[in-house]
């Protein structure tokens, strides 16, 4: 029998290799970054083309190559970090391994463009399949340019493997925001399809997190400062009330290394303990800095997981860290002593109050009604007080009209005949401003209002997008919305489906968008919140991968305009939402299997009172 053991040939050794560390174009991305950081460059820039597919290229004014330097670098495991074992333990670069240009050129063909401040010309290089095609002098400003083009063209079923463009510029901009958090002192750009992205100039740690995440936190961060002979902890937390339905403002880096650790994140979590929400996360940037020597890094292909010599000593730090920082801020809370210099030109405020005008004031029946003894329970009589009593009933017109037009979006559905559904000719009590107590034939019913709306907002959506779109209402002054890069991104890939459910949203460049439209029940002026809302559920509903994009949209549009507990309901509003309820297919339950409402049986209740 002939042997059947042989080596693989390098090029498909290499290929089986480069799935490890490049998964997708993100994990290029980080890759070529990471490498830009540590050629000292303080001026990077990200273009990608297709979502990385058919462009990833990364240009900085670091060091630059040798020509043989720049041969060398697509070996695998050629590096210039390790020269021993003990080397693996002193790790302080971000590369090391010698792994990432070879992976890359591997699975995609690459140009490089390379050239050292003492070289009179770079090099110019093209590889495809792990192998050089091209190496030639080229003219150029000192740094590195590393393009990386058709990712898995020689590799077609990975290509296939991987998602939409909106799904896959999530994660390039992700994993860009990693390094970019991780250096502010390095300026850094990301242009996606010849638009700018990222623009972000160098500055402060505190700086670049207001740019990366948007500017409502910039009068929201807590410095987190702790400096000990084991370790330094430094960075922001948010204030409780920036915590979030999502993880997605949450950033931990060991030696400026981004690193996912759900233990640390408990540690974090258990600091806010009693300050947020159980369902809520705190926003957070810390930097964990100490010994290499304490830690090991080389225990995933990412290098994003990592193993602490003594996890506990660390998780205590943190936790003191973060709870010594929220002590700080809640017992000496910033106070903002600067006036608004419009209200000091006010006449009320910059005139002085003359004899006359104090005279006037102190003669009228209003004046005297509040200061005379026992005169109080007189000021409705006032001739004087008509126009208060007119303002008074008005206001309780427009508040009658408020509640007719609230109680007309739950009238989307004629009822239907449910075994549980009550007669609603009886009288509806709301209990605790949340629960409608409403009587059947058999006993009553205790209906949640919040459950309740939730379900028959998302059979609502479920018909609109099954054909019947919602009507949009056309707003008469269309607003602009600016989000974080992230979300901008996220709302581009959800456009169709929110047109079929009564959103006109267009983008405007720059992460912008002009709202103009919005369903009928969407409040006027209401628009920015409503969106940024359902953005944040949306998110939270991303991590569960059973669903599909457009179910993940309609379950966080029911949940975010569902009526919230705390309301008060008029009684055709309670009316017209037990109406729709009973009208559902699926009354009893909300989309992620809540109740809508208990059944209380009226011979249960009999035995409990002895009859």
């Amino acid at each position: 029998m002939p042997d059947i053991i042989q080596l693989l040939p390098d090029n498909i050794a290499n290929q089986i290799a480069a799935g490890e560390v490049i998964q997708r174009p993100a994990s290029a991305v980080k890759e070529l970054l990471e490498n830009a950081v540590d050629a000292g460059a303080d001026e990077i820039r990200l273009i990608i083309n297709d979502a990385g597919k058919a462009l990833v290229q990364v240009i900085d004014n670091g060091k630059g190559m040798s020509e043989t330097d720049a041969r060398m670098a697509f070996e695998r495991h050629a590096t210039s970090k390790i020269r021993n074992i003990d080397d693996l333990f002193r790790i302080k670069t971000m590369g090391f391994r010698g792994e990432a240009l070879a992976s890359i050129a591997a699975v995609a063909q690459v140009e490089l463009k390379t050239k050292r401040a003492e070289d009179d010309a770079g090099i110019y290089l093209e590889i495809e399949n792990s192998f050089v095609k091209v190496q030639e002098p080229v003219a150029m400003e000192n740094g590195t340019s590393i393009a990386m083009k058709n990712l898995f063209f020689n590799v077609p079923a990975r290509r296939n493997f991987l998602k939409s463009n909106t799904a896959e510029l999530r994660h390039i901009v992700d994993e860009f925001i990693r390094v970019a958090m991780a250096f502010p002192e390095i300026f850094f750009s990301l242009s996606s399809n010849g638009q700018q992205v990222f623009h972000l100039e160098k500055g402060t740690l505190k700086q670049r997190i207001v740019q990366v995440l948007g500017t409502n936190y910039n009068a929201r961060l807590v410095n987190v400062q702790e400096h000990t002979d084991y370790l330094n902890i430094t960075g922001f937390v948010g204030k409780p009330e920036t915590a979030k339905k999502t993880r997605g403002d949450q950033y931990f880096f060991v030696n400026n290394r981004f690193i996912k650790s759900a233990y640390l994140n408990h540690a974090v979590m258990n600091a806010f303990d009693e300050m947020i929400a159980k369902d809520s996360f705190p926003m957070y940037t810390l930097f964990i800095d100490l010994d290499p020597a304490q830690l090991d890094i080389n225990v995933h292909p990412t290098k994003q997981e990592i193993k602490f010599e003594d996890e506990k000593i660390v998780y205590a730090f943190v936790q003191s860290a973060v709870k010594h920082a929220l002590a700080q801020f809640s017992i000496t809370p910033t106070l903002d002593f600067e006036l608004d210099g419009s209200i000091q030109n006010l006449d009320a405020v910059s005139k002085p109050f003359t004899g006359d005008q104090q005279s006037t004031a102190s003669s009228s029946s209003l004046f005297q009604t509040f200061t005379q003894k026992n005169q109080a329970h007189f000021i409705e009589n006032k001739s004087e007080l008509k126009h208060w009593r007119d303002f008074y009933e008005k206001d309780d017109m427009v508040l009658s009209q408020t509640q007719a037009r609230a109680g007309s979006q739950f009238s989307q559905y004629a009822p239907k005949t449910v075994s549980d559904a009550p007669a609603l000719t009886d009288a509806l009590l709301q209990l605790h401003q949340s629960y409608i107590v409403v009587q059947n034939d058999n006993g009553y019913l205790l209906v949640n209002q919040q459950n309740a709306h939730e379900r028959i907002l998302y059979e609502k959506f479920i018909n609109a997008v099954a054909g019947k779109p919602i009507a949009t209402q056309q707003s008469l002054f269309p607003v602009s919305i600016d989000l974080s890069a992230t979300d901008a991104v996220i709302l581009l890939e959800l456009l169709p489906d929110l047109q079929q459910l009564g959103y006109a949203l267009e983008p405007f460049g720059n992460n912008s968008f002009v709202v103009q439209g919005t369903p009928a029940d969407v409040m006027h002026g209401n628009e920015k919140t409503a969106i940024e809302k359902m953005l944040e559920q949306y998110k939270h509903f991303s991590n569960d991968l059973k669903f599909s994009k457009r179910e993940k949209l309609m379950r966080s549009l029911a949940l975010q305009q569902s009526i919230k507990g705390g309301t008060v309901l008029a009684l055709k509003e309670m009316e017209s939402l037990l109406q729709n309820l009973f009208a559902c297919a699926t009354p009893n339950s909300t989309p992620n299997g809540k109740p809508t409402y208990m059944t209380f049986k009226k011979d249960e209740m009999d035995k409990m009172f002895g009859r």
